[in-house]
């Protein structure tokens, strides 16, 4: 059995310690295979803010995919944002922003949504939903297929249809025919797990929320996400878990369990 644990918007800056401490926690609990950071990774792209969130990644014992958010170019100054917008980035998570990983239960495919010439609204080219679909086609049927954003696929208010990535319908319909199974996504801090309608076959988006930032969201608490695939005891069905945190007990959680089953041909 392989397990993921996705954490989002973390944007260090603004971290609550008692929430950080919490969280390291669960993953020295849980011990997962992989760590997925969904972006905004920090609050304002500051090297102190870079430092503080590797090592808080590193503290938590096991293998990271990363892909950068929009709050992870800087803001303010505008010589970096145009010149170097990742090199804060880089010089913490490398050099790599659309990293994979490969294991004989997981192929995780990350995508740069970002632009530097966009404030907060995510974009994704024909390019790029190419590469991932040829990489996607190339999966064996014992791995569980997931693709990473930053900016949501799909929302379920009016109020964020906004902030859907531009360009997500196009890279949903050829991703579900190429064999994807779930698309990770942040930035609008809402933990949901929703199943995409009219596709070439079944693929859900994951949304995380804040995981240790104090901007929270609609009351909704810090949580994580659990990813629990190829146990024995389930064949064939992926366990998703909403962690959240507890102020009553200091402590993530669990909150949710999603079972969703991918297609396999």
């Amino acid at each position: 059995m392989s397990l993921l644990l996705q954490i989002s918007d973390t944007h260090f800056g603004t971290e609550q310690a008692p929430v950080v401490d919490a969280l390291t926690k669960l993953a020295r609990q849980q011990r997962p295979d992989l760590i997925v950071l969904s972006g905004d990774i920090t609050q304002r792209a500051r090297p102190a803010q870079f430092r503080a969130a590797r090592a808080f990644v590193d503290s938590l014992g096991a293998p990271v995919l990363a892909v950068p958010g929009n709050h992870d170019i800087a803001l303010f100054d505008l010589w970096a944002r145009l010149r170097r917008p990742y090199a804060r980035y880089s010089a913490a998570f490398g050099v790599d922003l659309e990293p994979l990983h490969r294991s004989p239960d997981l192929l995780v495919l990350g995508v740069n949504t970002t632009r530097p010439w966009r404030h907060k609204h995510g974009e994704i080219s024909g390019q790029q939903v190419d590469h991932v679909a040829q990489l996607l086609a190339g999966a064996e049927a014992a791995q569980l297929r997931v693709v990473v954003v930053h900016q949501p696929v799909a929302v379920t208010r009016v109020e964020d249809l906004s902030n859907r990535l531009r360009g997500h319908a196009a890279a949903l319909e050829r991703w579900a025919e190429a064999g994807a199974d779930l698309i990770m996504g942040g930035h609008i801090h809402l933990p949901y797990v929703m199943p995409l309608q009219g596709l070439a076959r079944p693929l859900w988006a994951v949304q995380a929320g804040t995981a240790v930032s104090s901007r929270l969201r609609m009351g909704v608490p810090n949580s994580v996400n659990l990813l629990r695939w190829g146990a024995d005891s389930a064949p064939g069905c992926c366990r998703i878990e909403q962690w959240d945190f507890s102020l009553d007990a200091q402590a993530f959680l669990r909150a949710k369990l999603i079972e969703v089953r991918p297609a396999r041909a």
